[in-house]
């Protein structure tokens, strides 16, 4: 899909990524076409699927969500759809906000954000190590963010 994008979709990617807001006519001036031309550059990038979807950022921290953590999380490969049964029990649990299976000292990397602490302890010990999948975890306590990014690293610029 790459050879297809040219550099003006490039350019519309980048824009979209630093803030979804902007108005078809601001996108426009910004990437020297007029808002006709715009509008259907965006929707094909969204129909062939390089643009999923569009969300807010939230500050977890402004609306009560004081707690962020990283499980590294090893399961029992041996039990009957250890995998499908795992990621099926992840699903469901909303503090879970990203699950990534990896290599390495683990199977996946949960990201997970709570309220509090009491609410981190509950759901490790009343949910996380419920799973029967589960064989190990390993909790990652994140004191602060030094960096957050929404724009993919690509050469955008490229011609």
């Amino acid at each position: 899909m790459l050879d297809k994008l040219d550099k003006i979709d490039l350019k519309i990617l980048k824009i979209l990524q630093e803030s979804s807001k902007i108005t078809n006519l601001d996108l426009s001036k910004k990437i020297g076409l007029s808002p006709a031309p715009t509008l259907e550059r965006v929707k094909k990038l969204e129909n062939t699927g390089i643009i999923e979807s569009y969300h807010a950022k939230i500050d977890p921290s402004k609306i009560g969500l004081s707690i962020q953590t990283f499980a590294l999380v090893s399961i029992a490969w041996h039990k009957e759809n250890a995998l499908d049964n795992f990621l099926e029990k992840v699903n469901k649990i909303d503090e879970i906000t990203e699950c990534f299976i990896i290599t390495g000292d683990a199977d996946f990397l949960l990201r997970i954000v709570c309220k509090d602490m009491s609410a981190y302890e509950q759901l490790l010990f009343k949910q996380l190590s419920q799973i029967e999948e589960v064989e190990r975890l390993k909790t990652l306590m994140t004191m602060s963010q030094a960096k957050s990014s929404t724009v993919l690293p690509f050469e955008y610029d490229k011609s």
